[in-house]
Order: structure tokens, then C-alpha cells, then sequence
């Protein structure tokens, strides 16, 4: 006979407005700890000093979390100019240090080769793995690493406001990306040097940071009615695919893994999924009249 999971079935999302100061895993188990749920995870990790939406998925709900930490987000960050640090933000140490401040003139010349298809290397201290360890816990060992430059799509990279020691940004982007590495890359770029001062991310996916609840308001709200009722369906993870129909019989071929006819048509091979009475089943793929499970779900 399995073991029985600790605690209960608890399915949804819960969107957090991280503060500053701990971890997305802290968070996370907070919140698990705060539903009572079997199972928990996130959608994008945060930094410790960051702030904004931390979009947690409890149960079913984390078989959703790729297509959240696919989909864009926006980040609003200040750069401090004249140094750079070991961590690419305001908890590291400096390493280096310059006198040149750049005018609106060179900064508009300089941003648009942060916006599109670009390419950048992530910070030292990041969760990129290498050979099998987090870079952070090597760096923090004191080991300098090599790491490979990686892909990212910025959709929009604006200025908010810019003063004489730096400049507040907003950031529209794809999976990967890391503010801090844009800040010292724009920094190298303009020749004076520069780091985080503060990031915020404002909203992923579907899910908006000023709709979140904080961590006073979860722990407060702990093991009680009224935090299940902020919880939010699994289907926003969803948002981004399209929906299938299917009636009862698919819905139970398809729970047990096998296709399911469709309601109605989607373009052939296209990645959807499949609904219910407005509940999830399963995500698939489109051929041939039926959804081609991948995932399913059972709630």
C-alpha cells in the first residue's frame, strides 16, 4: 500500500506579491504550508531582494507551470550607475567603478541593441546549473565561471526616468532573462559601469503583482476558508493555448491517456487543450478530429 501524501488535495494558483528579503522557495512553502496542500511550486523564480508577482501553483496546477514561465513578463528595475558588483545588484560587492555618466542622448542610442533577439551571458550568482551545481553555490565557494551566453527575446525595453546617478527602466521579455545582466550590460555598454538597484516584477503571464496577496495577508489568512477563496483555477496556466472542447467520453479517454475527439477543429499539430464543462483535462495536441494527450489532469 503507497504512503499517504501529507497533507490535502489543494489545486489552483495563488498569486503571491513577493516582498523583499526572502526566497521564492520560502514563499512557496509558506503558501503550501498556509493551504495544507500536497504539492507546490512556482512559475519563475524571483531574487531574494526582488519584489512582485510570484505565481504559485498548487496540485494539478503545477502540470501548468511551463506554459507561465514561457510566457512574457514585464520588470521595472532602477541601474545605478559608476560600479559593478559581484552579484550584478545592490547585495554584492563592488568590483569595479567609473566616473562616466551617460547623457539621454547616449542612452537613447544605446537601448535598442537590448530590444529583440538578443543574446546575453547570466550573472555569476544564478540559478544556471554547471556540471550538475547552481552557480550560485559555486560562486559563493569564490569560483569564477565561464558561462555560455544564452538566447532571450525582448519584447520592450523603455525608459521610465533618468537622473544624474541612473535610470528606472521597464522590461518586456521572454523565458531566462535576467535584469541584472541587461543592467550590466547597458552599464558596459555606455562605458560607466552599472547594477540593480531594485527590480520589480509586475506581472507574468496572466498573473499581476497588485492582485497578489502579501505574505502578512497569507499568514494571516492560514488554514481557513477565506485563503481557498483567493486560490485561482489551474485553467490560467493555460492561457496561452487554445481550447478544445471535448464531451464526457473523450473526457474520460482522455484522463486515461488516450485520444479524445474534439467539439470543434484546431489547426493540425497545434499544441491546446482540452476542456470540460470549462474544466481542464488534458493538454495535447491537435490531428485528425482528437486531442493527443500530453498531460492530464485530475481534479
Amino acid at each position: 500500500m503507497g504512503r499517504r501524501k501529507k497533507g490535502n488535495p489543494v489545486h489552483g494558483w495563488m498569486i503571491v506579491d513577493k516582498p523583499a528579503g526572502v526566497t521564492s522557495t520560502q514563499v512557496v512553502g509558506k503558501v503550501r504550508w498556509a493551504l495544507d496542500a500536497q504539492k507546490a511550486g512556482h512559475a519563475g523564480t524571483l531574487d531574494p531582494d526582488a519584489t512582485g508577482v510570484l505565481a504559485v501553483a498548487l496540485g494539478e496546477a503545477t502540470k501548468t507551470v511551463p506554459f507561465v514561465t514561457d510566457a512574457l513578463k514585464c520588470y521595472r528595475f532602477r541601474v545605478v550607475w559608476g560600479a559593478e558588483t559581484s552579484t550584478d545588484d545592490a547585495s554584492g560587492t563592488v568590483t569595479t567603478t567609473s566616473d562616466v555618466r551617460p547623457d539621454a542622448d547616449a542612452l537613447s542610442a544605446a537601448l535598442p541593441a537590448f530590444r529583440g533577439d538578443i543574446r546575453q551571458v547570466p550573472p555569476q550568482v544564478s540559478a544556471v546549473k554547471v556540471e550538475g551545481e547552481r552557480a550560485y553555490d559555486l560562486a559563493r565557494e569564490g569560483v569564477e565561471m565561464d558561462l555560455a551566453a544564452r538566447d532571450l527575446f525582448v519584447e520592450r525595453l523603455e525608459l521610465i526616468s533618468q537622473d544624474g546617478t541612473g535610470v528606472e527602466l521597464e522590461m518586456v521579455c521572454g523565458k531566462g532573462g535576467y535584469v541584472r545582466a541587461i543592467a550590466r550590460d547597458l552599464g558596459r555598454a555606455l562605458g560607466c559601469l552599472g547594477h540593480v538597484a531594485w527590480l520589480r516584477r509586475t506581472w507574468s503571464g496572466p498573473f499581476e503583482a497588485d492582485a497578489g496577496l502579501s505574505l502578512e495577508e497569507v499568514e494571516a489568512m492560514a488554514r481557513t476558508p477565506d485563503l481557498h477563496a483567493r486560490l485561482l483555477p489551474l485553467e490560467l496556466g493555460l492561457h496561452g493555448l487554445t481550447e478544445i472542447a471535448v464531451n464526457e467520453i473523450s473526457a474520460t479517454r482522455l484522463r486515461h491517456g488516450n485520444p479524445g475527439d474534439a467539439l470543434q477543429g484546431a489547426n493540425y499539430g497545434e499544441t491546446c487543450w482540452a476542456s470540460h464543462q470549462g474544466r481542464a483535462v488534458a493538454v495535447g495536441t491537435y490531428r485528425a478530429g482528437a486531442v493527443h494527450p500530453s498531460k492530464v489532469f485530475q481534479t
